[in-house]
């Protein structure tokens, strides 16, 4: 008779297993949200009645369905498993055969390393009566509670261009702009436009970036405090 593996303690092993990768590149580890849990079970159930693993099966995307369970977020990424062994296998050995084809897969890797998510879900459930066939869906997200602000004030005389998250801008004389992102952020004063700004800089909640004229050219106070940090 084959081994089956317990479901919840094969969610919990897959969850370990991704943070102790996740550890392997610098990254922080994913904690467990019951609302991303239960839209990963309920999902895992409904890939069962499938032929084929699609993120988009039952007409609904990884979103959608984050946002059904009342999860309100701000990044979503989904990693799909199907794994069949006729011997069965054990909860951690599931477990492992799942990351490892999530790891070695460029997609699904990439999904695992996400910098900025910060909750998981994890739904095992198995796919078919007589043999040890199941199915695993792993959620990653980002809360939209991780939104933050930050202002950028032009007291300089001309325009600053600079871009922020690779999206360009530009602040004209005594404008303020106020940013509102989901994710961490660099912004890099166009240094053609203002010579003598210090090029990038790292976005925090609550920060307030003042291009300043100077007699040399222009720079750049941050939060109220000078700052040169490139």
């Amino acid at each position: 008779m084959p081994v089956l593996p317990d479901p919840p303690a094969a969610e919990s092993a897959i969850i370990e297993m991704t943070n102790a990768f996740r550890a392997t590149q610098k990254l922080a580890p994913v904690r467990q949200n019951p609302k991303l849990a239960a839209a990963a079970r309920a999902y895992a159930k409904k890939l069962t009645a499938y032929q084929e693993l699609s993120h988009t099966a039952d007409g609904t995307t990884p979103a959608q369905r984050v946002a059904s369970s009342g999860y309100t977020y701000c990044q979503v990424g989904e990693n799909l498993a199907s794994i069949l062994a006729t011997r069965g296998f054990t909860a951690d050995e599931y477990a492992r055969r799942a990351v490892t084809g999530w790891e070695n897969s460029p997609g699904h890797r990439k999904n695992m390393l996400l910098p900025h998510v910060t909750e998981t879900g994890v739904g095992v459930v198995r796919a078919s009566p007589t043999e040890p066939k199941y199915i695993a869906v792993q959620l990653f997200a980002r809360p939209e509670t991780a939104k933050y602000s930050f202002k950028i004030r032009n007291e300089a005389p001309r325009p600053i261009a600079y871009r922020f998250n690779e999206t360009a801008n530009t602040v004209s004389p005594r404008q303020i702009i106020t940013h509102t992102s989901c994710l961490p952020g660099t912004i890099a004063f166009e240094t053609a436009a203002a010579p003598n700004v210090k090029a990038r800089y790292e976005t925090r909640a609550g920060q307030v970036y003042s291009l300043k004229p100077t007699s040399a050219g222009v720079t750049v106070e941050v939060g109220g405090q000078s700052s040169g940090r490139d």
